[in-house]
């Protein structure tokens, strides 16, 4: 079944009656939440109840502890679903559009700091999309009409002395004093995070003793906070009683922790929260003990293993930190690890690891976000909001996040840069803008975002700038059908590239854009000559995303020149490459011309569905075809040809059932006869991407340092 749950989930325990309650609830009811205070165990016995869940297009969690501004909520849904959109839609509309034959439950997890805005956004989705069911988690209800609470309980004594035993195996303790244990679970009133806090301590205290060291932290209590309800201060209690049992060190790194959002990894910890009483090379031993005692959670991404802290636990060190004064030092650490590793994964990008960077940012783009949120409101950093928005390009770019990163783009150029010295940075963003906005086929702004870029440029002297400002000017004269402007703009970029020695995803892209202008020009063959020298260098470097859009143009060249089965491998080498990497814009172009490919081969059905299903996709991109002469002609040629073999009522039959195929059933379907992907071109990221400018531990250097004109980074 689609979805984004995970196939396996924490051993569940108990709760058999809400669990039958909360579903049959979710078969009634379009709307529920299930509410409770922190660390009750809504998360989990939600994602229970949503297993048992059978819509036809899956069950989708939102995590929204890590959203800090209610306008990125939006976002955050359409990220969690997996929906790609290149053009200038706003995500909302993107919902809409695409869920509006879809029937599914979507769960929104942690809304509460969101709550307004998460309410008006659930409103409407109901409203208007009559397949959707949505199950809210938080600590209060939405308040939408319709809505059925559903408010969560404690474990009865039973099940937490279940829970407590389960907890204590896990990590190697001997829990065998029945009394004792089920007068530590009444102590903690049956609630699991309490529970789970304290089983983490059964490894090095017996439970007798347990009591008393919660017996004191009681009694310290007592003399405040009455208005709030017992069950808070109880959990409170515990949580600050499990901060007491650890020592110096594990408290100190549990309120430095609190700087992240969402998963972070060990290298990021590492860098963030040493020093100052915490050395480097003591970190993974500290974390682990975290570990150990429930504090931190472990988990497995595409990425590798990466560690996040319950926003309950960690708003309590968010509390410590700000209490020692080191709140704004450990942001102003995230802010420079996390522009270190945009520049470090904007190096890569060009290289081997394109897939693996494309997963590590995809990882950590809750905090690359947070940074992005500090820089954007600290006075002082509005030049490396400029900078890691720009470093980012790759992302926004090839990886399908075009309207999140035309978003913090505008949000950066907008911003007055007081000290002189970081004009590159504020070039790279309008340029960065520019091609965002050509891809989105939002012609005015980005004209107006890469004529800035270039005046700027020329009044400074920045001939890198200049080149890139030039070159996507001529990428917007192409999409625009002027192909003499986009071949003299593009050739003159192209020298300029050349004469500044630079190199990388980019330059090469320009080089196939002018490929495409001599193709469409009627000269195929300086057409290959151009993409086949681009193959041979992204082979040489390992690099993929571009090499996708080369051997587009190389498959149009052998299925002009009659080489069908050469023109199929070649295209569905691009469409796999574009579809690993989210690449909408590289994935319809592809479907289009194996459309084309089909009906060469004589399967007019098989080409006319294949169209339907890029037509589905359009949408997300843009103007179909970019409302281009050139680009359409090969969908002319294909509908032609389908429909003469077919007649019109047969093909608008196969359009229709190519248009009801979703995205990930297209690609298959394209790439159905197609021969084997060739050995070298992985399939979706797996791997992990190392910091390769880390030094030795215990001397690290801060993480953010941009080049002065690498020659790998763009621009």
């Amino acid at each position: 079944m689609p979805g984004n749950l995970p196939l396996e989930l924490d051993a569940f325990v108990g709760r058999s009656a809400e669990l039958a309650g909360l579903a049959r609830a979710l078969g009634e009811a379009r709307l529920v939440t299930v509410t409770g205070p922190g660390g009750i165990g809504k998360s989990r016995l939600a994602a229970r109840a949503a297993t048992r869940a059978v819509p036809r297009d899956g069950v989708w969690r939102v995590d929204l502890a890590a959203v800090r501004d209610p306008e990125f909520v939006e976002y955050a849904v359409v990220e969690a679903l997996g929906l790609t959109d290149h053009t200038t839609r706003l995500p909302r509309e993107t919902l809409l559009a695409q869920l509006a034959d879809r029937r599914l439950l979507l769960a929104l997890d942690g809304f509460e700091h969101l709550v307004d805005a998460c309410a008006e956004l659930t409103g409407e989705l109901l409203r208007r999309l009559p397949g959707l069911r949505v199950l809210a988690v938080g600590r209060r209800a939405l308040g939408v009409a319709g809505e059925r609470r559903f408010p969560v309980a404690p474990l009865t004594e039973d099940e937490a002395l279940e829970l407590l035993r389960a907890r204590a195996a896990q990590s190697g303790a001997v829990a065998d004093d029945e009394q004792a244990l089920r007068e530590l679970c009444r102590r903690l009133e049956g609630i699991p995070l309490a529970i789970e806090l304290a089983a983490g301590r059964l490894g090095v205290l017996a439970p007798h003793r347990l009591l008393e060291r919660l017996d004191d932290r009681f009694r310290l209590l007592t003399g405040g906070g009455r208005d709030t309800p017992p069950r808070h201060r109880t959990l409170r209690t515990a949580i600050g009683w499990s901060h007491e049992l650890c020592a110096p060190g594990e408290r100190l790194l549990w309120s430095r922790l609190s700087v992240f959002a969402g998963p972070f990894d060990l290298e990021a910890v590492e860098y963030v929260c040493s020093g100052d009483g915490l050395h480097a090379d003591d970190v993974l031993d500290v974390l682990t003990q975290l570990l150990a005692q429930s504090v931190v959670s472990r988990e497995e991404t595409p990425a590798g293993t990466r560690y996040r802290m319950l926003d309950t636990i960690r708003a309590y060190g968010a509390q410590w930190l700000a209490a020692a004064g080191d709140a704004p030092r450990m942001r102003r650490r995230h802010r420079d690890w996390y522009l270190g590793l945009a520049t470090w994964c904007e190096l890569d990008w060009f290289s081997a690891r394109q897939s693996e960077v494309a997963a590590r940012v995809d990882a950590d783009l809750p905090n690359l976000r947070r940074a992005l949120e500090h820089c954007l409101t600290e006075p002082e950093d509005a030049h490396l909001a400029l900078y890691l928005s720009g470093a980012l390009w790759f992302y926004w770019v090839g990886c399908g996040r075009l309207a999140e990163g035309r978003r913090w783009l505008e949000r950066s150029v907008e911003l007055p840069v007081e000290e002189p010295g970081h004009e590159q940075s504020r070039l790279k963003a309008l340029w960065v803008l520019g091609y965002v906005a050509v891809l989105q086929g939002d012609r005015v702004p980005a004209l107006a975002a890469l004529a800035e870029c270039r005046e700027d440029a020329e009044r400074l002297g920045s001939a890198t700038a200049v080149a890139y400002a030039e070159h996507r000017t001529g990428c917007l004269a192409l999409v625009c059908d002027d192909m003499p402007r986009a071949e003299t703009l593009l050739r003159s970029a192209l020298e300029r590239y050349q004469e500044i020695g630079e190199l990388n995803s980019n330059v090469l892209m320009g080089q196939v854009e002018l490929a495409m202008t001599r193709a469409f020009q009627g000269d195929p063959a300086e057409a290959v000559r151009l993409c086949e020298d681009v193959r041979r260098v992204c082979e040489d470097h390992g690099e993929r995303w571009t090499r996708a859009y080369a051997l587009y143009v190389l498959g149009y060249a052998a299925w002009a020149d009659g080489d069908l089965a050469e023109a199929r491998t070649l295209l569905a080498d691009a469409l796999t490459a574009a579809y690993a990497f989210h690449d909408l814009l590289g994935s319809v172009l592809a479907v289009e011309l194996l459309a084309l490919v089909t009906a060469a081969e004589g399967d007019a059905a098989e080409a006319a569905v294949l169209q339907g299903a890029a037509a589905r996709m359009w949408p997300s991109v843009g103007l179909p075809l970019f409302g281009s002469a050139h680009y359409g002609r090969a969908h002319e040629r294909c509908e032609a040809m389908a429909r003469a073999r077919l007649g019109d009522e047969r093909y608008e039959e196969c359009v229709r059932a190519g248009e009801r195929l979703d995205r990930e059933t297209a690609v298959s379907r394209a790439l159905e006869r197609c021969p084997a992907r060739s050995p070298e071109l992985p399939g979706p990221p797996r791997g992990t991407v190392r910091h390769t400018g880390r030094t030795e531990p215990g001397t690290h250097k801060p993480a953010a340092s941009p080049t002065r004109k690498g020659g790998e980074t763009a621009g």
